[in-house]
C-alpha cells in the first residue's frame, strides 16, 4: 500500500537518539565486541604489516626486522601460556546460566544454602539435587571444569575427577545420587545427602596441583 509522504512519521532528535540507544543495547552487539586479546593481536598485526613495508624495511634492515618479529611472537606465546586465550563473552554467560541441562544462574553459595534449608525440612530429594548443583557450580566458579552445554552429572564428575584424581570415587557417587533422584525418581535420605555434602565441602577447599587445559 502506498502511503502519502505527509503521513510518514519522521522522528525528532530525541526519538532518534532513544531508538539508536535501544538498538545498540541488544546483547548481540556486546557479543561481537572484541576483547583485549583481540585488540592487542590486531595492533601487533598492523605494526608488523607497517614494519615490513618497503619504506620501513629499507630503513630498519632485515636483521632488525627478524629480531623484532621473533620478540613479538615470543611475547604472544608467553602470554598465551600464562593467561590463556580470554573466554568469549557468550561462553562465560553460558557457563553461568546453563547448569546440568537447565538454565540456572544461582551461585554455589546460594545453592548450598537452599540445599541446607531443604535438608532441615527433611526434603532429602530436593536437598540432594540442589547440593550437587552447588558442587558443579562451585567448580565452574573456580574455572576448574569447562563442561559442554547440557553436560550430564556424570560428565561433570569425570571432569572433576581429572582435576582431583583422589576424589574420583566420591564425586562419581555424588553424580549417581543426583541422577537417581532427578531422573530415576529414587528417593534420597539423610545419609546420602550428608555424604554428598561432605564431598562438596571437601572439594571446595581443595587446590589442584595442575589444572588440565
Amino acid at each position: 500500500m502506498i502511503r502519502r509522504l505527509d503521513e510518514l512519521f519522521i522522528p525528532d532528535g530525541d526519538d532518534a537518539r532513544r531508538w539508536a540507544e535501544e538498538e545498540l543495547s541488544d546483547p548481540r552487539y556486546a557479543d561481537a565486541r572484541p576483547n583485549w586479546f583481540d585488540l592487542v593481536a590486531r595492533d601487533i598485526g598492523r605494526f608488523l604489516a607497517d614494519l615490513f613495508t618497503s619504506d620501513n624495511g629499507a630503513d630498519v634492515g632485515p636483521a632488525a626486522l627478524i629480531v623484532v618479529t621473533v620478540v613479538i611472537i615470543a611475547a604472544l606465546i608467553a602470554a598465551l601460556i600464562i593467561w590463556g586465550r580470554p573466554r568469549d563473552a557468550r561462553a562465560v554467560r553460558r557457563a553461568r546460566s546453563d547448569l546440568l541441562g537447565e538454565r540456572d544462574d544461582r551461585s554455589a553459595a546460594r545453592l548450598r544454602a537452599e540445599a541446607e534449608r531443604s535438608a532441615r525440612a527433611g526434603d532429602w530429594d530436593s536437598a540432594t539435587i540442589l547440593r550437587f548443583r552447588a558442587l558443579a557450580r562451585g567448580l565452574l566458579e573456580r574455572d576448574l571444569i569447562d563442561p559442554a552445554p547440557g553436560a550430564t552429572a556424570q560428565a561433570i564428575a569425570r571432569e572433576a575427577a581429572a582435576v582431583f584424581p583422589a576424589e574420583g570415587g566420591p564425586v562419581r557417587s555424588a553424580a549417581t545420587a543426583f541422577d537417581d533422584v532427578r531422573y530415576l525418581q529414587h528417593p534420597s535420605d539423610a545419609e546420602r545427602y550428608r555424604e554428598l555434602a561432605t564431598t562438596d565441602d571437601r572439594l571446595s577447599t581443595l587446590r589442584p596441583e595442575a589444572v588440565p587445559a
